[in-house]
């Protein structure tokens, strides 16, 4: 197996496999329709995601345990310390839950979240997390390509970015009863980067239903950027022909650009982004250009001043 370490990552270890198509990609995507259309309504924390099938994105890397992955996190809803969220997130509802796509489309649409768990078959795909703040994991994520639900949606000619709108309720998220951000919290893609097939809608990891720290009931996972683009509790999608502002590039314009794309030769301006901390290892490593995913998304920026456009 390669050192996980590595600088370089072979397609194999992260795309999807020509050897899983035809027949056995057919039964299995059937079989995953069929175990969807038979979801429960109601799932809560710790259950188990009916129908989930293996994925063909995996890594070499040590999964991160799930007591890190549920008790380390950036969640600034629920306090601005990694421990806080696992703590006080349990006063979020996420029964009933809407989410509202609209804007730039041809059919808008308010969804129920248990309608869009029915929305393609549910696949485990192993990623890995990278932090801006400088430390990583790999987390194995539940959910469907983001493009499924940006397809049904029938963006229009003018639609070039698409925003994601948190959850904004102080009395199921005492975070927001500070000012340390602008509240509610937002992210953008532009539309190419929510339409790439690494792209995750996501409702659960290890198998498991989302927990609220999180980002329950439905986040999206962006792995080739720093984790703070993956916006979490969502409520509002809109597609916009204008590029929006992010909540963490209005906060501090100079440290948090719209970009935020996974660059080891591109310095947070008080730290060195050149190395990682991966959870539970003593030893920081190399930072890999786009979180390891280069081969995948470069082409998406091709030409563009990456130290500029950070």
């Amino acid at each position: 197996m390669r050192n996980a370490c590595s600088p370089r990552i072979t397609p194999s270890e992260i795309t999807p496999r020509d050897v899983y198509y035809g027949r056995r990609r057919f039964m299995r995507t059937a079989a995953g329709a069929a175990a969807a259309a038979l979801l429960p309504r109601w799932l809560s924390a710790g259950e188990k995601l009916p129908g989930v099938r293996t994925g063909a994105y995996v890594l070499p890397d040590a999964l991160t345990p799930f007591e890190d992955v549920t008790h380390y996190n950036n969640f600034y809803e629920f306090g601005t310390d990694k421990e806080s969220p696992s703590r006080t997130a349990g006063s979020l509802q996420t029964r009933p839950w809407t989410v509202s796509v609209e804007g730039e489309v041809q059919k808008a649409k308010v969804f129920d979240v248990d309608e869009l768990l029915k929305l393609a078959p549910l696949e485990e795909r192993i990623y890995r997390l990278r932090c801006v703040e400088g430390w990583s994991m790999v987390v194995p994520w539940v959910g469907f390509p983001l493009a499924e639900l940006v397809k049904r949606v029938e963006p229009t000619g003018n639609a070039r970015f698409v925003e994601f709108i948190t959850l904004h309720d102080p009395a199921q998220m005492p975070g927001q009863k500070s000012s340390v951000l602008d509240w509610p919290y937002r992210e953008a893609l532009r539309l190419d980067e929510a339409m790439h097939p690494l792209t995750l809608l996501v409702f659960g990891l290890y198998g498991e239903v989302l927990p609220n720290q999180n980002g329950a009931p439905v986040r999206v996972v962006v792995p080739w950027k720093y984790g703070f683009k993956s916006a979490k509790s969502i409520v509002r999608i809109r597609f916009l022909e204008q590029q929006p502002v992010s909540t963490w590039t209005r906060a501090v314009p100079s440290e948090y650009g719209f970009y935020a794309n996974v660059n080891p030769e591109v310095d947070h301006p008080r730290w060195s982004q050149a190395k990682e901390r991966r959870l539970g290892e003593f030893f920081k490593r190399p930072t890999l250009m786009f979180n390891g995913y280069a081969e995948q998304v470069a082409h998406l920026y091709a030409g563009m001043d990456l130290k500029k456009f950070f």
